[in-house]
Order: C-alpha cells, then structure tokens, then sequence
C-alpha cells in the first residue's frame, strides 16, 4: 500500500480511517483585511476617483509661490589674537579642555553670526513692513502678525565652512520676493554703518573734535598777532632789533665823523662859513635819525609835534623805535609761540585725522554680495503632482480605514462592553460638537 493510504487494515480486518496529516490554521490578520477591501474595491476605487479630481483642483488652486535669494560674505575680521587661539586649538589637542575652550573662543562669535542678528532682528523687520506696505499687502491687522509672516517666508542659513550667508525670501509675486531680498541687503548695509562702535570710528570722532577746537583757537592766536604787529609795527622782533641796531651804529659812526670834521672846518673857516654850515646840517639831520632811531626825540622834534600834532600823526613810523623793541619782545614772543603751538598741533592733528579716517574705512564691515537677488523664473511652490499624489493616498487610506472600521463595528456583539461604551460617547460628543459650533456661529 501507498503511504498515502486513506485508512489502514488491522489484524481483525476492520478499516481504520487515518487523521490528516497538516491541519490548515487559521489565516494572518492581514490577509483578512485585504480580502475585505478586496470586496468593497468598487467602492474604494470610486473613492479613489473622486479623491483624485478633487485633490488636482485643491492643487491648482493653491497660490504659487515664488523664491528669490541673496548671498552675501560677511567681512574677515579675524585679528591676531584670534589668531593665537586658533593655534591653541589646533596643537594643544594633549591639554583637552585647554584646547577645547581655545577653540571654543575661536568659535564663540563671528561676524556672519553677527549679520545673521542684524537680519533677524525687529529693526530690519520693521523697516521692510513700512517700506513695502506689507501689513496691507498680507492682510494682517497686527503689525506683530505682519512680522512673524515675513519671518515665515524668509530663511537665512549660513555655510559653517565658507561662511557665507544665503538670504531666501519666498513670496506670491516674484518681483516683490526680489524686492524683499534686495531690501535686507540694503537695511543689512544702513543697519551695520549706524551700529558701527569700533576703535577707528571713536578716534575719528575725537580726533576731529579736537581738530575744530585748535583750528579756532590757532584762529585766534592768529588774529591777536596780527594786530599787536599792526599796532606797534612789529614784524620779527629779532631781525627788526638787529636791523635796528646795525643802522643805529652806522648813523651814530657817521654822526662822530661828521662832528670830527666839523671842528676841524671851524677851526679852518671860521662859524660863518658855507661849508661848516653844511656840516652842522648834515649833523642834525644824523642825529634826529639817531634819535628817531632810538626813540628819544629831540627838542626840536617835540616842540614841532606839540604844535602841529596833525602832522606828527600823518607820518607813521615804519618800525618801531630802539627803546621799546625790549617792551615788545616779551607780548610778541609769547603770540608768536601760541601761534606755532597750535600750528604744531593742526599739523599733527590733520595728519592723524587722514589716518584715522583711512584706518575706519578698513574696520566698517562691508557687505560683500556674491550673488544678488533676481526674479525667479519657475514656481517653487506647490508641487501639484505631489499634492494631489499626497492626496489621493491619504483618502484611500481613510476610505480603507473606514471600511474596516464599519465591518469591525457591525461584527461586534451587542453586549461587548467596547461597542457599549462607544455608544454612550458617540451621542455625547456629537452634541457638544454641535452646540460648540452653534456658538461660534452665533458669536460670528
């Protein structure tokens, strides 16, 4: 016999029916619940149809949505110091934590963190609100809600390696999402010159406020000078005194000679003669030059000056006599000195000025744009064919998860204890629903 015999024949000659050998189990779960949505399949492709259609009309509806960016490389503004620590970090790597915070100091704050800020911060927000009307343009009653949507449609990342900073700015027009990504640069650049506070810029300031404060008081000196010279006819004290002196000698030699000689033509022609005449001429005439000279008038000067004041004031003086050139040496000396004091110092403050300005220039951080912001050409937003996909899946596995939950819910016995309790809720939770919409409905 085959041993796939249905019955065996014992020793008596009764048959004997043999059990099977494999028992079939009870199916997976699963297979269970595919084998039903198998059954309702008109209903879930009717669901899916429907689902489709509707998904690709919610996807056309959508607005689009239009994405311009900006990037832009923040200013090196790495110094020797930073330097330093930089080397720390990278060879003291058998200190540990030494190394660690050397780096950690390197790392603490950079100057595309810094922009990153500026950007993101209320100022630069506010500014783009009224500079492109954005409270009307996005519907908003509050200004707070107008910022945080501006902040919803912009990103700002930053390249941990190069550094550099991408502005994105994602908006339903496009030359509106150029405009506002154009706007952050511009608010970036006024926002970074206002909030300047470095070094060079406050020596600059100083150095220029001091420059005005010499600049009037060399005016000054100046202008004092030049009227103690034109009062007292004081051009150079000292080439004047020795001018001075080297004629008062020549006048006073010619002087003696002349007198020599004038005895010596008396002594020959006698007081009445044409020629000691002459001589005592020539005399008087040295020594009233003398006199003027040193500043003692002769009689004959004075009685002259007291009856014709008139004419002694008609006739200036072109330097100022012998004897008060000591009186005016001290007042001149000391306008003099003011005056080259502060030239000294306008000097050296115009200099240190130029350099300061120079050394300001270097330290503001420019805003260096890579790749400016343009008019986007394509829609980044939405992906229909991904949304109405999305979609169409999610309400198939809705519709799937009702069918099962209806079938679940109709097998269930009357007395389950579950399918009670869901009964009680149900009815409950429908009312407050409904009197939860009543209200708002009322309160609208």
């Amino acid at each position: 016999m085959t041993p796939n015999a249905s019955f065996i024949t014992l020793d008596r000659g009764e048959p004997l029916h043999a059990a099977p050998e494999h028992e079939p189990g009870p199916a997976p779960r699963w297979v269970l619940h595919l084998r039903l949505l198998w059954e309702r399949r008109r209903i879930l492709v009717r669901v899916a149809g429907i689902s489709f259609l509707v998904s690709l009309a919610i996807a056309f509806l959508i607005p689009k949505q239009y994405k311009s960016g900006a990037k832009i490389m923040p200013p090196d503004q790495t110094n020797s110091s930073a330097m330093m620590l930089a080397a720390l970090a990278g060879h003291m790597g058998s200190l540990g934590s030494l190394g660690s915070m050397a780096g950690s100091l390197v790392g603490a704050r950079t100057s595309a963190d810094l922009f990153i800020e500026l950007l993101r911060s209320d100022t630069v927000a506010g500014h783009l609100i009224d500079r492109f009307n954005l409270q009307h343009v996005y519907r908003n009653r509050y200004r707070v809600d107008t910022a945080k949507h501006l902040a919803r449609i912009t990103k700002i990342t930053e390249d941990k390696k190069s550094g550099v900073i991408t502005i994105e700015v994602e908006d339903t027009d496009r030359n509106r999402a150029r405009d506002l990504a154009q706007g952050y640069l511009d608010e970036l650049n006024q926002l970074v010159v206002q909030t300047d506070s470095s070094a060079a810029h406050r020596e600059r300031v100083f150095i220029e406020q001091r420059l005005h404060s010499v600049q009037a008081d060399l005016e000054d000196a100046e202008l004092k000078l030049s009227q103690f010279s034109s009062n007292n006819n004081a051009i150079d004290i000292k080439e004047q005194t020795r001018a001075m002196v080297d004629a008062g000698a020549r006048v006073q030699a010619e002087l003696i000679v002349e007198q020599s000689g004038l005895q010596s033509l008396r002594q020959i022609y006698g007081d009445g003669n044409v020629r000691v005449r002459e001589s005592e001429a020539r005399i008087a005439s040295l020594q009233a030059q003398l006199d003027k000279m040193t500043g003692s008038p002769s009689p004959d000067a004075s009685s002259s000056a007291t009856a014709n004041p008139a004419a002694a004031q008609a006739k200036p003086e072109l330097y100022p006599p012998l004897r008060q050139l000591p009186r005016l040496a001290v007042p001149y000396a000391d306008l003099y000195r003011r005056v080259q004091v502060q030239e000294a110092v306008f000097q050296l403050l115009t200099q240190q000025y130029e350099t300061a300005r120079i050394e300001e220039a270097k330290d503001i951080p420019a805003v260096s744009v890579i790749d400016g912001p343009g008019i986007a050409e394509k829609k980044s937003f939405p992906p229909r064919l991904w949304v109405t996909l999305l979609l169409t899946f999610l309400s198939c596995v809705v519709a799937s998860a009702l069918v099962l939950a209806r079938h679940y819910w109709s097998s269930m016995l009357s007395t389950d204890p579950r399918r009670a309790l869901a009964e009680e809720m149900i009815p409950v939770l429908r009312r407050r629903l409904l009197s939860t919409f009543a209200f708002r409905r009322g309160a609208a």
